[in-house]
């Protein structure tokens, strides 16, 4: 048995187009998880035209994500940071304030597009922040970080019942110390920033965290707590994180690069954060 999840913007979810799918993938009846947003029904098969639709919905502005029925409700979520639960990429804020912010905003955009290694991208990058003030870091925190739309709604409702939050990122523990103090994850990986005499040294601290170390922490963080991967839910948007996205019992590409999402089975491109408790089955009236 398998669910179909249809996820629009507030308003824009048409019943007809719900009754539609239902109607021609021979579906169960349809239950609305949020009126005129979130819609699911149950069918027996996977539609064979699974992806042609899909194609076809989101011209409409509409997610579809199919998935087996049984244990899609996870135990803990693991999320990328910049660009997944924060709207920016810190290393690029960073570079703005030191003026080189175009040039690695192109390693950034190349890195996650995964047409650059990873480690080596990160090295070049913060190679151009040499000599920066540490007092910029917390101004750019201040200034120019904001969480995306529904990350607080997201982590408030899985705690709420029972799951474990972790935050791995491929950033700066600067950032993510922050960022998941504000959320709620009970846990957080990433970089660390040099730093000498009150100034950025160019390098960044090693083993550098990246697409193996994502997959790392999804292993040991599952052992730890005592669940399977299957229990876990992730989220990212880039190259780096396809390796998690794919080890876990859901990988979810959000907003992701084209490359990234044609590689994953669920893509959420038009809703925000609280897609991720939609396509799990809580209704909005659940949402804390």
């Amino acid at each position: 048995m398998f669910v179909i999840t249809l996820i629009a913007k507030p308003g824009k979810l048409q019943p007809a187009l719900v009754e539609s799918l239902r109607n021609a993938w021979g579906g169960q009846s349809a239950q609305w998880l949020a009126a005129d947003e979130a819609a699911e029904f149950a069918v027996d098969t996977k539609p064979v035209n699974l992806w042609d639709v899909w194609v076809d919905v989101q011209e409409m502005g509409v997610d579809l994500v199919c998935q087996p029925l049984i244990g899609r409700r996870k135990t803990m979520l693991l999320a990328d940071m910049d660009s997944t639960m924060i709207q920016q990429e810190c290393i690029d804020e960073l570079a703005d304030e030191a003026g080189v912010g175009a040039r690695v905003a192109d390693i950034t955009a190349r890195a996650m597009n995964g047409e650059l290694d990873f480690e080596a991208a990160l090295i070049e990058r913060v190679g151009l922040l040499r000599g920066m003030a540490e007092t910029v870091i917390g101004h750019v925190l201040a200034t120019r970080i904001t969480h995306m739309p529904g990350a607080a709604t997201l982590l408030a409702t899985m705690k709420a019942n029972g799951g474990h939050a972790a935050l791995v990122s491929g950033g700066f523990t600067a950032f993510t110390a922050q960022v998941s103090a504000q959320l709620g994850f009970d846990e957080n990986r990433a970089n660390t920033l040099l730093i000498e005499d009150g100034k950025l040294t160019g390098d960044v601290g090693r083993p550098i965290l990246g697409k193996a170390a994502k997959v790392q922490a999804l292993a040991e963080i599952t052992a730890r707590i005592n669940i399977t991967q299957d229990d876990v839910i992730a989220v990212g948007d880039g190259a780096n994180d396809l390796g998690m996205l794919h080890a876990a019992g859901t990988g979810v590409a959000l907003h992701a690069k084209p490359s990234v999402a044609a590689q994953c089975d669920v893509r959420i491109n038009q809703g925000d954060l609280t897609a991720l408790l939609y396509i799990q089955g809580y209704a909005k009236t659940e949402f804390v």
